[in-house]
């Protein structure tokens, strides 16, 4: 009985574990035309936030929408353990890996229709303190874009 009991518990763990690092965020996507809000923890920043802990600038760019998509795509592509999930035409999901730990970061992109505006929100899907890993990852995105 006692192995049957450590069994089940050493593989819901197991489960757990691999869910820390792969299992989906239900907290993407876009909700009327707006990145969901970020959560109360500090490990997630979003241009469409309105408190300060949490606020990014959007992107801005010059040209077409089509043209800048295609840019932060490379840019998201050019990037080690990051690969975009979706690709719609006002929409990117990407995810980022950490090297060690495995965890996921969902990056997402939202292209206002009414400006030259790329709205962005990153986000860990676990844990509470990202250490600023979110906001450093969107400020480098935007410097390459920016170039």
């Amino acid at each position: 009985m006692k192995t049957l009991i450590r069994g089940i518990i050493y593989t819901a763990l197991a489960g757990f574990i691999v869910c820390l690092s792969g299992c989906k965020s239900p907290n993407i996507g876009l909700d009327n035309n707006a990145l969901k809000p970020c959560p109360g923890s500090p490990n997630c920043v979003s241009s469409m936030a309105e408190d300060t802990s949490h606020n990014v600038e959007p992107f801005r760019y010059e040209g077409t929408a089509e043209d800048a998509k295609k840019k932060l795509i490379a840019i998201i592509e050019s990037t080690n353990r990051a690969q975009v999930i979706t690709s719609e035409i006002n929409y990117i999901h990407a995810e980022f890996t950490s090297l060690i730990f495995r965890f996921v970061d969902d990056v997402e992109f939202y292209f206002d229709d009414n400006a030259p505006i790329i709205h962005v929100r990153s986000a860990s899907r676990v844990g509470y303190s990202d250490l600023g890993a979110n906001r450093k990852r969107v400020e480098a995105i935007r410097q390459q874009f920016n170039n």
